[in-house]
């Protein structure tokens, strides 16, 4: 079993979270020419980080992959208030395939827990992202986006709190997962991205390893492989460090009476915004932007996470 080596270790309810339980003979084929990462990569021993996209490309759902406890079928640990829209959308492609696709979301619990002096993302992790076991009758694995992001666990309802207790874990807010995860400089899909019309590769889906450039087409494949390969970014999801009361999640960032980017999610000192590259000082992580731009009274300063790579922009 995987050992969570992580000191202080709290734990979060994630009460918007569901679970989709895919089963049938055909789970595996269906669900290969559907995602952008691939199911092969899938055991009982590794799990993985995924999203469903348009057929041109554009986001519409975003959910980690894993084995269920049988080994007979997927389990997709995904945002609960889109999950019968998530089911929906999946049996629309269903067609005459043999699956069973089943809302597991009243019977399970889902947990993140992290430690509160876990490194952030301008350090390393003893963790590897993605390493799946079982963890009492549930199933637990270390967030596949980026190890320093703890370990999430799936347990089954009755129980599930006295089970984590007695490991010796400690209750904590959202506030506390949400700041975690803003410090590691991760996007949250349901507040960072806009459905119909982001780009995955614009939201650092590759790097947080969401897609696979090997294993064949998925639905909004031809697109993104084409924009990975030509390296046509210009506009980046990117952490920010916030001075001054929190902009409104779609302010304009400006820039000398110019938009230089809009603002997502954020919380007390750190946010989220969509930045366009051209007006950063740097796009390296090694050389940190030194950039602060105003938004709605107050000012946010763009950093890069260790993890993300941003190639040069064409022309330069």
């Amino acid at each position: 079993d995987i050992q969570v080596q992580m000191t202080n270790l709290q734990y979060t309810l994630l009460e918007n979270r569901g679970l989709l339980h895919i089963s049938g003979d055909d789970a595996s084929e269906f669900l290969q020419g559907m995602i952008s990462n691939d199911i092969e990569l899938v055991t009982p021993e590794k799990s993985v980080y995924a999203a469903l996209l348009t057929p041109q490309g554009k986001f519409l759902f975003d959910f980690f992959v894993l084995r269920d406890r049988a080994g007979t079928g997927y389990l997709l640990d995904c945002d609960r208030e889109r999950l019968p829209a998530l089911q929906k959308r999946l049996s629309m492609y269903k067609l005459r395939a043999d699956v069973t696709l089943d809302d597991a979301s009243e019977r399970i619990l889902i947990v993140s827990c992290f430690g509160a002096d876990t490194d952030s993302a301008e350090n390393g992790s003893d963790q590897v992202a993605g390493s799946t076991s079982s963890y009492g009758e549930g199933i637990l694995y270390v967030d596949p986006r980026l190890a320093e992001m703890g370990v999430r666990i799936i347990l089954p309802l009755e129980g599930a709190v006295e089970t984590l207790e007695a490991s010796g874990f400690v209750r904590a807010d959202t506030d506390a997962w949400d700041h975690h995860r803003l410090a590691n400089g991760v996007p949250d899909a349901g507040r960072d991205v806009l459905i119909e019309k982001s780009m995955p590769l614009e939201c650092n889906f590759g790097e947080l390893g969401a897609i696979s450039y090997t294993k064949g087409c998925y639905v909004g494949q031809e697109l993104t492989a084409r924009t990975h390969h030509r390296g046509t970014l210009r506009k980046r999801l990117l952490p920010v460090r916030i001075t001054g009361d929190v902009p409104a999640s779609g302010t304009p960032i400006m820039h000398n009476d110019r938009e230089v980017g809009i603002m997502r999610s954020g919380l007390g000192e750190n946010g989220m915004a969509l930045i366009r590259l051209e007006h950063l000082s740097s796009t390296d992580a090694a050389v940190q932007p030194v950039d602060v731009f105003d938004v709605d009274g107050a000012s946010v300063q763009p950093w890069i996470p260790r993890w993300v790579e941003i190639k040069p922009l064409a022309g330069e």
